[in-house]
């Protein structure tokens, strides 16, 4: 793969990243259960919590690669794994499974094994929070859970998608432990009935300042010892370099442009080691957190354009040496990836509504274009005011096929934070995280909760609430297929349906939010999370000044194209009836050629411009909205939607029979807010137009795939084209868009011989990976999504 614009150093770490094989490392559990043995009910838990994070800050293992200028790993070595037994202790089972399995493996050692049978699995097999959870899960829930019709992100990760905003660059945690400590003497014991509980919330948020400033310190002494040793000149002035940099940071607000991206880089291994958010800490706006020390470095003649990009893409390589947290069964299902979701928001705009792209905005064009990692994710805001060069180059980068960047629309962002609550210059200062995901960075716990499965609420509509995958009755008893004299008497019956799993859902969500307020804080994170402190409060208890719960819809284009194929063929056409096409959907097709050809080549589709299958979308979107924003969770916030899929539209495929669309049993469900496979059928500006008739700016995310042979991309007028689109797209309110830029010859050559295609990186959802990483079902649906020609 390409790699200009990289120096020694960066080709050699590079190297070091993609080479290195996943494994797991046992280091933390040892040192978590350690702590949870001495101190488990002699201690409240928050101080327990703390204490654990103390425990490991000043006992993991060191690690600074032989080059690098910017420190810290979350294991042993990169690519190493820490597990989190707190949350989801692994059997020794699953520990084979990881080793064994072809895709997204882990290598487990004899010794890890015999860690993990001798002191992890005795003490938390019947203590960890996954059995908690599911041991108090009503019936109804464990069996949607099972039958696939949604997931649940806190089955084996932590509440997630964090992103910071500018206040670690402006503080020190000895300035944030003294704003605790004021909070503390200000406390009212007289008065104050809680003033015990937030004392107790305090003193972890202490205990975890010292943790994290003694964890910088580690890393000062060690670089000094590596440079009292080290026989080259250069080496050794950088090692004294780092030792200088640890001293200043994290115990202090950085001074130099280095010292800021090391002061991101030990938070993000704090948040990251404390627990394991789903989707890692993300560090926000980059770019505009780091202009002011990269200015001032430039003025003084202490720094250069390349020593900054230099030290950019240590930062990237350090994000790419951390793989995902091992996952199992239905976990990985949704996401089947070693990638993270670390997410950085590069251009839009700033506090003051004014144009955000700086000079570090190109650099970091550059560092991604010249890396090509799969982490970070990479994504540029375009907004109005965002100059035309800088959207031509993240085109430029994007045209090349390799996934990233993606495309955000600022005006769209600012508009849906706005709407959910949020102060405009907060949401002038936020955009996404994870995949798609939209918050206020620094000041929002925004949670998500699990993928929901609509089409499969169909499916269990035309059943009478019966599941014939399963074989249970899942839902309501709304009547069968053949008993709904009207599409909009079928149409009721689904959003009854709707409703019915959207209660379960949230009932088992109201659960879960209440066992991690209890028994999982996460005092570190509260430090950096605003508010948190001023109310004492913990970031999992409602302690950050938003807090937002979402559940992310999957398959609205599957379920639009058949709700169309209903209403068309059987209510207005009349072309079959009702117990014909549920026939047809029992065989999955086979000798049923004349109804799969009507449902798949001759009814409206979504993606086309068409408004009759569109405004079939917009009210199955609307009805999914309906059901769920508004709604009260536990913190004090409500529930909103995001319309993202990562990998789950595959699993989600995998257990729902054939689908009125002319969609196979088994197969994936459309992905995001894209058109079905082959469904759209007249360009790319009509599935712009077809999309933008949803309101994203009642969700909290939308995600939209886009295919182009690198052709149609190609030369001065494909780059123009390509902007011109996202443009309009954005211009109509679209949240989101993203591109690969390959053609299926391609993809089809590397299914076949992975050995000569191992660089090759796709664009899969909200994430980039490399193709050969992705299960075939999922290499399958990339390969039939339609590619697009202006």
């Amino acid at each position: 793969m390409e790699t200009r614009g990289m120096n020694e150093r960066i080709r050699k770490l590079r190297t070091q990243s993609l080479t290195a094989e996943p494994r797991l490392s046992m280091e933390r559990a040892e040192l978590v259960t350690a702590v949870y043995e001495k101190y488990s009910g002699t201690v409240e838990t928050p101080i327990l919590r703390a204490l654990a994070f103390k425990h490991i800050m000043e006992e993991k293992a060191l690690c600074i690669n032989d080059g690098e200028l910017i420190v810290g790993e979350k294991g042993e070595t990169p690519q190493s794994a820490p597990t989190f037994p707190e949350l989801c202790c692994h059997s020794l089972d699953d520990m084979a499974v990881m080793q064994q399995r072809d895709k997204i493996y882990f290598r487990v050692t004899a010794e890890a094994e015999k860690i993990q049978r001798e002191k992890i699995i005795p003490y938390w097999q019947n203590r960890a929070m996954r059995k908690n959870i599911l041991d108090r899960m009503a019936p109804a829930w464990m069996d949607c859970y099972e039958s696939g019709i949604f997931t649940e992100f806190m089955e084996q990760r932590g509440p997630g998608h964090t992103v910071i905003d500018g206040k670690i660059y402006k503080k020190g945690f000895l300035d944030f432990k003294a704003d605790i400590e004021r909070e503390i003497s200000n406390l009212n014991f007289l008065a104050d009935e809680q003033a015990y509980d937030k004392k107790i919330q305090l003193e972890a948020m202490v205990i975890c300042c010292d943790a994290i400033i003694t964890y910088g310190k580690r890393y000062a002494r060690y670089a000094r010892e590596l440079a009292a040793a080290e026989s080259g000149q250069t080496r050794k002035a950088e090692l004294w370099q780092i030792a200088a940099n640890c001293e200043v940071v994290p115990a202090h607000k950085p001074a130099t442009f280095a010292q800021a991206i090391q002061m991101y880089w030990f938070v993000h291994i704090g948040v990251t080691t404390e627990i394991n958010p789903w989707d890692a800490l993300s560090p926000g706006r980059l770019d505009q957190h780091l202009y002011p020390f990269y200015q001032q470095g430039i003025e003084a003649g202490s720094l250069t354009r390349e020593q900054a990009k230099e030290l950019l893409q240590c930062l990237w390589i350090k994000f790419n040496n951390q793989p995902a947290p091992p996952k199992v069964g239905i976990t990985l299902k949704e996401s089947g990836t070693y990638t993270d979701f670390a997410n950085l928001n590069t251009g839009g705009v700033k506090a003051d509504g004014s144009d955000g792209v700086n000079d570090i905005s190109y650099l970091i064009l550059e560092t991604m274009d010249e890396l090509k990692l799969l982490q970070p994710s990479s994504n540029v805001q375009i907004s109005r005011k965002s100059p035309h060069l800088f959207v031509k180059k993240a085109c430029e980068i994007s045209r090349k096929g390799w996934g990233q960047p993606a495309f955000y629309n600022t005006e769209a962002i600012i508009q849906e934070l706005l709407r959910a609550g949020k102060d405009i210059v907060d949401a002038r200062q936020g955009g996404a995280s994870g995949c798609v995901e939209t918050g206020a960075f620094g000041k929002e716990a925004y949670i998500l909760t699990g993928y929901f499965n609509l089409p499969k609420i169909l499916e269990l509509t035309l059943n009478n609430g019966f599941d014939p995958t399963v074989n249970k009755q899942l839902g309501l008893e709304t009547g069968h297929a053949e008993d709904y004299k009207s599409y909009e008497e079928l149409f009721a019956a689904y959003k009854k349906q709707l409703q019915y799993f959207v209660d379960v859902k949230v009932t088992g969500n109201h659960i879960i939010e209440t066992l991690y307020a209890k028994h999982m804080p996460v005092p570190f994170l509260s430090v950096i999370i605003s508010d948190c402190i001023k109310k004492a409060k913990d970031y999992n208890a409602g302690g950050a000044r938003y807090n937002t719960n979402y559940i992310q819809g999957v398959g609205i284009g599957t379920l639009a194209d058949s709700l169309a194929a209903i209403k068309y063929n059987v209510f207005d056409r009349k072309s079959f009836t009702m117990t014909e096409l549920m026939q047809a959907l029992a065989d999955n097709f086979t000798g049923r050629k004349y109804i799969h050809n009507l449902v798949l080549n001759r009814t409206p589709k979504y993606g086309n411009d068409d408004d009759y299958a569109d405004q079939i979308m917009i009210e199955a979107f609307e009805a999914f909205y309906q059901a769920v924003t508004g709604r009260k969770n536990r913190k004090g916030g409500v529930y909103r939607i995001d319309m993202l899929p990562t990998t789950c539209h595959i699993y989600f495929g995998s257990v729902m029979g054939a689908s009125p669309n002319g969609r196979r049993a088994h197969k994936p469900l459309s992905e995001g807010i894209s058109p079905d496979k082959g469904a759209d059928r007249k360009g790319p500006t009509a599935v712009i137009k077809s999309a933008s008739k949803m309101d994203h700016i009642k969700t909290g995310g939308t995600l939209l795939n886009q295919k182009f042979t690198p052709a149609v991309v190609a030369g001065e007028a494909g780059l123009e084209n390509m902007a011109a689109l996202i443009r309009t797209y954005f211009n109509l309110d679209g949240h989101h868009i993203q591109f690969n830029v390959i053609d299926r010859k391609t993809l089809l050559a590397a299914q076949s011989q992975p050995e000569e295609y191992k660089d090759l990186i796709v664009r899969v959802a909200g994430y980039s990976d490399y193709f050969h990483n992705l299960d075939k079902e999922l290499q399958d649906e990339i390969i039939a999504r339609t590619e697009q020609s202006f």
